[in-house]
């Protein structure tokens, strides 16, 4: 439920939207970035009560204790919990609840809650990144039907969004780093808590963020990432492996895709990776598009951008992140263990998106809230075709200070009527990610995938 200011801020949006559809940023909004406003859009000054503090730069280099490889230590290990929401008191802090975490309650209300601490914003990019989001403001725009995007490069495109579009737009390009090797897996766990591991290798080349990329060179190659991803474990499905390029102007070329199938021992086109076919192994309890919390082409909605809302949600979650974890020690029936997941304060972007008609796809209806200091989608509520909650995701935000970026180390899509849910991005086990790669394209060809897949 949105307070009064926010529903003025919405009409507001709604009004400059459908007259200013085409409008860029002005000379007077770009001046705003890095004065009152963070380098990437966010409002710099905290909130009335003081409950958001100002942002002051986020964390820009690792603690002393910190050294590469490791699982990145808790800058705020020493922070204590306010207050614990649970169902006897949920109606206090309705307000600054999504109808999804609140679905949350409703649904386990003997074992959910959420521990709520001080907000640390502690949220950054590295400074080209501000740069470049500075430079292209004023000539970002969206391609005919927003299926795609042009003149800009690096940056955050929309840093003052006037429409859902263009904030969506900015989680599916913000800064996560250039060249990224990542290792871990997912589980499925069942209603009893019985669950089994499947283990991923996944790289990442992001074009649209490399240090040199202007906006004629992606025109020109039309591709904003490489990425693919290789299964380890189960046996029964190791080396199975998945490439994806995505595409700069989804009408020019869409989506391009591949799988490696181990069993053919071939490669073929994958038209279908994309929308609410399911995701990779996950018993059906995710759509391709899911991943990443939202991915791929928006077109089949309409996305209205509703204004901003105070919101607790996963954050800085340094203890969950933790090599100290085991799997076991997070997966519990139902949900993850709360005594392991932080939520904090934040103001968040809400960003509705209603299927178009003629258009299919399970969810009806998808409400994301995406955090204003990084534009990273924290939480999306996601419905059926009778209008009900089906489904809630949540991703588990940090700072990765050496980059630095701040991306999820775990995202988690539960639903509601299986009462079952997915998590991926288990690393507890794993080495960490790695940011320091310098992947080549030719490590992202139908070859590639093939080799990979054979080892």
């Amino acid at each position: 439920m949105f307070r009064k200011p926010t529903l003025i801020a919405a009409t507001m949006i709604t009004l400059l939207s459908a007259s200013n559809a085409m409008a860029k940023m002005t000379a007077d909004q770009v001046a705003r970035l890095g004065a009152d406003l963070t380098p990437i859009g966010a409002e710099k000054a905290g909130n009335k009560d003081g409950s958001i503090p100002a942002w002051d730069g986020g964390i820009t280099q690792p603690p002393a204790d910190y050294k590469p490889g490791m699982h990145h230590p808790d800058p705020f290990a020493d922070d204590k919990v306010l207050f614990t929401i649970d169902k006897s008191n949920i109606d206090k802090y309705k307000e600054h609840l999504s109808p999804g975490q609140v679905a949350m309650f409703d649904t386990y209300p003997d074992t959910f809650k959420m521990n709520i601490y001080p907000t640390r914003r502690s949220a950054a990019y590295p400074q080209f990144v501000y740069d470049a989001t500075k430079k292209y403001a004023s000539t970002a725009e969206l391609i005919e039907g927003g299926n795609g995007i042009k003149n800009t490069a690096i940056g955050i495109p929309f840093p003052i969004p006037k429409d859902g579009l263009e904030a969506i737009w900015n989680h599916l390009l913000r800064y996560r780093g250039l060249s990224i090797a990542r290792f871990g897996g997912q589980a499925m766990p069942t209603e009893s808590g019985s669950y089994n591991l499947i283990g991923f290798d996944e790289k990442l080349l992001v074009k649209y963020s490399a240090t040199d990329a202007t906006p004629q060179e992606l025109k020109e190659s039309n591709v904003l990432f490489k990425f693919k991803q290789k299964v380890t474990e189960p046996a029964r499905l190791a080396g199975t492996a998945l490439l994806v390029h995505e595409t700069m102007d989804q009408i020019l070329t869409p989506r391009q895709a591949w799988t490696y199938n181990t069993g053919q021992r071939r490669v073929r086109r994958a038209p279908n990776i994309a929308y609410d076919a399911p995701g990779t192994a996950s018993d059906s309890l995710r759509t391709t598009d899911d991943f990443d919390m939202f991915n791929g082409s928006p077109n089949r909605y309409e996305w209205t951008l509703k204004g901003k809302q105070e919101l607790y949600i996963p954050y800085n979650s340094y203890k969950l992140h933790s090599d100290k974890l085991k799997y076991e020690d997070i997966l519990k029936p139902g949900h993850v263990n709360p005594e392991h997941v932080r939520y904090e304060k934040h103001r968040v972007w809400v960003v509705e998106a209603n299927l178009k008609e003629g258009t299919r796809h399970i969810y009806k209806k998808r409400v994301f809230y995406i955090d204003e200091d990084s534009w990273q989608i924290h939480i999306a509520d996601l419905y059926d075709n009778r209008d009900q909650m089906y489904r809630v995701a949540m991703a588990h935000g940090l700072n990765y200070y050496e980059v630095p970026t701040h991306w999820s180390t775990l995202d988690v899509y539960y639903d509601l009527n299986s009462r079952r849910y997915l998590a991926i991005g288990l690393d507890n086990e794993e080495k960490m990610y790695d940011f320091s790669q310098s992947f080549q394209d030719n490590e992202f060809t139908q070859s590639a995938l093939r080799r990979e897949g054979k080892r």
